[in-house]
């Protein structure tokens, strides 16, 4: 299914920020993007670049695989 990857990674940041108790903006500093473009990150509608998500994880203390693997 196309596309299903990024409502994956998606989904897992937003798991990850609701489970550490930040907002969309406070959660977008700790990763050191906007707020607008987390949102749109969270709701699936960008397309990563490997590289993108090896920094999220990065900044999140997490292997890049826990924000690509569906829960």
């Amino acid at each position: 299914m196309e596309g299903q990857l990024q409502r994956v990674v998606g989904r897992n940041l937003r798991r990850i920020r609701l489970q550490r108790g930040h907002s969309q903006e406070a959660f977008a500093d700790v990763l050191g993007v906007h707020r607008t473009y987390l949102g749109s990150v969270e709701r699936g509608e960008r397309n990563l670049t490997l590289r993108t998500v090896e920094h999220l994880a990065d900044q999140l203390g997490v292997e890049p695989i826990g924000l690509l693997v569906d829960e």
